[in-house]
């Protein structure tokens, strides 16, 4: 997955600090035409505008229903799924690549998914700036850059103040899901998530894959050369 963040625990309200970290790092990124297309037809439909003020998820999707946001769908395959299978949940995703938004705008319009909205941004900006405090029924955050390098691990997403911003973003009873297919940047995922004070692990560790996670190809070709993979899925407390 492509995606990389933070904020603050003190900041219930979600003020991120100084130094931030993005949620992603500019690289150059193939498209095909197929994806250029969908962005240039599909976009005005499935892409939300950033703003600087707080969405209304109502208005947005044009129904009440739980949303979830999914930060970094790369290409969009998980996403698509989830949400063809769950028709009646809104998936609101966030990613910076043109073609990551391609792909899945084209998985939108060819599997006619109604659930799904798009934010091509920062996602830190967008959980300051336009997700309102206890608003969301949960977070995806699948297979995320796991900057493997030691100098880089400071680039990595899961860092307390983003875990602290998040969970002010869900409501109570709602959850953060969590996977990585790198074993030391999972055992710090759960020390993270573990020391956040409005979560709770709903397993001893780490969890089993659920099925409400689809199992993408690649991460099924990961598993056939012996792989592991990690889910956390932790609830913001009552």
């Amino acid at each position: 997955m492509s995606s990389k963040l933070s904020s603050q625990s003190a900041e219930a309200k979600g003020t991120m600090q100084q130094p931030r970290i993005r949620s992603f790092i500019h690289r150059r990124s193939h498209i095909t035409r197929g994806q250029q297309e969908a962005l240039d037809t599909l976009s005005t439909h499935w892409v939300l505008p950033y703003q600087a003020s707080p969405l209304n998820l109502d208005e947005v999707f044009q129904r009440q229903a739980p949303t979830i946001l999914e930060i970094g769908f790369g290409m969009g395959e998980t996403t698509a799924t989830i949400a063809q299978t769950n028709p009646d949940i809104n998936y609101l995703g966030l990613e910076v690549f043109n073609a990551g938004v391609g792909a899945l705008l084209n998985r939108i319009d060819q599997m006619d998914l109604q659930n799904i909205r798009i934010i091509q941004h920062d996602a830190v900006e967008v959980l300051e700036q336009m997700i309102e405090p206890e608003t969301l029924a949960g977070v995806h955050l699948y297979f995320p850059d796991p900057w493997p390098k030691k100098r880089h691990h400071k680039r990595r997403l899961i860092q307390p103040p983003l875990v602290a911003l998040l969970a002010s973003r869900i409501k109570a009873g709602g959850y953060l899901h969590c996977a990585t297919d790198w074993a030391h940047y999972a055992e710090q995922m759960l020390e993270v998530l573990s020391g956040e004070p409005a979560l709770q692990n709903t397993c001893k560790g780490f969890c089993p894959r659920p099925e409400t996670r689809p199992l993408t190809k690649f991460e099924a070709r990961g598993l056939r050369l012996g792989h592991e993979v990690f889910d956390l899925i932790f609830t913001k407390k009552g």
